[in-house]
């Protein structure tokens, strides 16, 4: 359910709306007093016989009750349950995927919550130590090195070996569940121009350009360090499948510029389809009719359509 005082309510019902007749079918993990219409089910598996005529709910009850635009810590353990709860059900097998609405990390550590976010959690959840993030538009994949911590602390973090994972995990998800046989990764440099020739930074000779070729030696198409004040151009995006950027950043404006309405943030290299909107929780619009759920329905198709290529 994501944060109750959120848009992630009014979205997930304005999603079924959309799907109920087409599909993917799913099952809301949240308090059905947020879902007006919704019906209760005990098991994901009755979602798929009502999902035509009423939201399917799993309940996870909240502590106090939810009011648009005023985040209450008294819920923050709901909604931990409820990424729990769907991350149990994923790892059985019971669901294909899960898909999360947006969280407000700043209530969730007043509760005590230990991850930087969503991808962390997961991670810790599933037994993977390093997940990896991706955003993905219909015009642009891209996938920051580093994530969720101030940009002087994701410099200094920066290694070779973290390009070379992002890169792997990357590489592998594409060919798993975006069914592009030979993935090509196009590699951001750091610094102005890639550094110009060293007279920039020295980071594209220092980390970037061993991390490119291992990743060749590897047997994975990259290419690198680009310039990333043109990578990110249409005739640039036509010659690569994803982006490996270097900072939260230099991967998320460019997307969120080009189609934050159809943007899905995917989480690689876990066990399970995780899939969420590209947007946060939208305090201030939230509960007045004007959240937009294109994010959310693009994120229940794209995460049912990996669960195919996976059980295929």
């Amino acid at each position: 359910m994501g944060d109750p005082a959120g848009i992630g309510p009014e979205i997930t019902v304005a999603a079924w709306a959309a799907l109920r007749g087409s599909g993917p079918a799913f099952v809301v993990l949240g308090d059905p007093a947020l879902y007006p219409g919704a019906r209760m089910v005990a098991t994901p598996a009755e979602a798929a016989g009502i999902f035509h005529e009423a939201l399917p709910v799993l309940a996870v009850p909240l502590a106090a009750p939810a009011v648009p635009g005023r985040p209450d810590g008294a819920n923050a353990p709901a909604v931990i349950e409820a990424i729990e709860r769907a991350t149990r059900l994923a790892l059985a097998g019971t669901v294909g995927g899960i898909v999360t609405n947006p969280i407000s990390k700043a209530v969730l550590y007043g509760a005590g919550f230990a991850h930087p976010g969503h991808t962390e959690f997961l991670g810790a959840l599933t037994g993977v130590a390093r997940p990896v993030m991706m955003l993905a538009a219909p015009a642009l994949r891209v996938v920051p090195v580093t994530v969720h911590v101030a940009l002087r602390r994701a410099i200094e973090m920066l290694t070779a070996e973290a390009i070379v994972h992002a890169g792997q995990v990357t590489a592998a998800a594409l060919a798993r569940d975006f069914a592009i046989a030979a993935p090509r990764l196009a590699v951001a440099g750091l610094n102005p121009h890639a550094g110009e020739g060293g007279a920039m930074g020295t980071e594209e000779q220092t980390l970037v350009a061993p991390a490119i070729a291992a990743l060749r030696a590897a047997g994975i198409a990259a290419s690198g360090p680009w310039p990333p004040d043109t990578m990110f151009t249409e005739t640039a995006r036509a010659s690569y499948d994803a982006a490996i950027c270097l900072y939260h950043d230099q991967a998320l404006i460019p997307l969120k510029t080009l189609d934050m309405t159809h943007g899905v943030n995917v989480t690689l290299g876990l066990p399970i389809i995780r899939t969420s909107p590209d947007h946060g929780t939208a305090f201030d619009i939230a509960g007045r009719g004007r959240a937009d759920p294109a994010s959310l329905i693009a994120s229940i198709r794209l995460a049912a359509t990996m669960a195919a290529r996976r059980a295929r």
